[in-house]
């Protein structure tokens, strides 16, 4: 059961390593940020566009590993919609999971394939470096 449920996440991200449904440069966007990791040669660049308090949409552009392509692509999923408080809680139980295996968080199912990465030590900060380009996006995003 266990090798099934690995095979079925390293199948997600494979998927999405090479077609990213988010892998885009957004038209519009108020805040951006890069992540690079030069131990392996992943880069990130990703564009946020705020609606209101909530981020409406967010697009990345990336070369490197399928891990961090299809990290980002998921993370463009998740935080649609969310405020800053609650993308940042996503980041930790990110991290946590990428970490642990586990994904303690219910309402964040979508992003289940990701904790499968644990066994990979060598590839946590594939997984967590456009998590960390968000982060920077919106620390430093201007707003009106």
């Amino acid at each position: 059961m266990f090798d099934d449920l690995r095979d079925l996440y390293q199948d997600a991200i494979m998927q999405r390593g090479r077609a990213p449904r988010h892998g885009t440069r957004l038209a519009a966007y108020d805040a951006e940020a890069r992540g690079d990791n030069p131990m392996c040669g992943d880069r990130v660049h990703v564009f946020v566009r705020h609606e209101g308090d909530v981020v409406a949409e967010l697009g990345f552009e990336a070369r490197g590993c399928a891990i961090s392509i299809a990290s980002a692509d998921l993370m463009a999923e998740a935080v649609a919609g969310q405020s800053h408080a609650r993308i940042a809680e996503i980041a930790e139980a990110v991290e946590r999971a990428v970490r642990t295996g586990v994904l303690d968080d219910p309402a964040l199912e979508g992003l289940r394939p990701l904790a499968a990465v644990h066994a990979a030590k060598s590839r946590l900060k594939c997984a967590t470096l456009p998590w960390g380009a968000l982060k920077s996006a919106l620390e430093g995003s201007v707003r009106s």
